[in-house]
């Protein structure tokens, strides 16, 4: 019989490690019908990951199911779309169903992991097609490289959101050693330049957030700026200003500055505690809402 932790464990794991084996969306992709009938399944049950929350806590049945369903198809060697949804999938399951320190950094370890063997399959498509090798490249380049890729956007967007979550888990500063923050920066670049539009401006969210969050190193990240964070985060609330997360970072990154601007935050999360949360993310920002709410009386101290 299986025990809830062993099976927790295949869920987070995998009953094998597939990135071992792997060797080598335009902005309507995740809409687009699987021909692959585990991730058919896996989206089914992504689409019913609310059910049975209580409050921001998402119940972690559905999820965990889906994330079973999209591990099973990420057997496939060429399916970069199971991939990137497995990627998704364990970013709710470690961020909104109540897991513990080490369960999270377990779960983004998994994810960032799959992210970039979904990376490296676009790869190998756009070198079939006469492209250069990714390394090295200008992140306009790659963009370029995969633009006619359906599963391009999603795949840097959601990879690009397990090493920001896993730099977080992991400590700040060890992430900047080992080259986190370039990665984040690049795939947030990507982004934007195959869809500004990408996830409600999650291009300029992923890079503003990364800017206000990653510490700048002499010789490792000198290019982070504050400025920078302010610019591509209120990019973001341009393309999206009804996005909870998109105004959230803002006003974050907003309360570090002067008496206007920390007026400015103050109004931005005042905002976001009394508005309607979006059914279709309603864990997500009733996540936000709380976090925003925590600020609040902190700020007002």
């Amino acid at each position: 019989m299986i025990t809830s932790v062993a099976f927790f464990a295949i869920l987070v794991f995998g009953a094998q490690d597939r990135g071992a084996q792997e060797k080598v969306e335009g902005p309507n992709a995740i809409n687009l019908p699987s021909q692959n009938p585990l991730i058919t399944e896996g989206d089914a049950h992504y689409a019913r990951r609310q059910d049975g929350r209580v409050g921001a806590l998402a119940n972690p049945r559905e999820i965990a199911l889906a994330v079973a369903s999209y591990d099973r198809a990420s057997e496939a060697p060429d399916s970069a779309e199971a991939r990137w949804k497995l990627a998704r999938a364990l970013y709710f399951l470690a961020a909104y169903t109540g897991q513990d320190a080490d369960g999270q950094a377990a779960i983004y370890e998994k994810a960032r992991r799959v992210g970039d063997d979904a990376i490296h399959i676009l790869e190998r498509r756009a070198k079939n097609r006469g492209a250069a090798p990714f390394e090295g490249r200008a992140p306009s380049d790659i963009a370029a490289a995969v633009l006619s890729d359906r599963d391009a956007a999603p795949t840097f967007f959601w990879t690009g959101v397990a090493w920001g979550q896993w730099a977080l888990t992991s400590g700040k500063m060890k992430a900047a050693r080992t080259g986190a923050a370039e990665k984040i920066r690049d795939d947030a670049m990507i982004v934007i330049a195959l869809d500004p539009e990408f996830e409600e401006g999650g291009g300029y969210r992923i890079l503003g957030r990364l800017h206000h969050q990653a510490p700048k190193l002499p010789f490792l990240t000198p290019w982070v700026s504050r400025e920078k964070a302010l610019e591509n985060l209120r990019r973001a609330v341009a393309v999206n200003d009804r996005n909870f997360v998109n105004r959230h970072f803002l006003a974050e990154a907003l309360a570090d500055g002067g008496a206007a601007e920390r007026a400015e935050a103050v109004k931005i999360e005042e905002k976001i505690a009394v508005d309607a949360p979006s059914p279709g993310h309603l864990v997500e920002d009733l996540s936000t809402q709380e976090e925003a709410k925590k600020n609040l009386v902190q700020w007002k101290k």
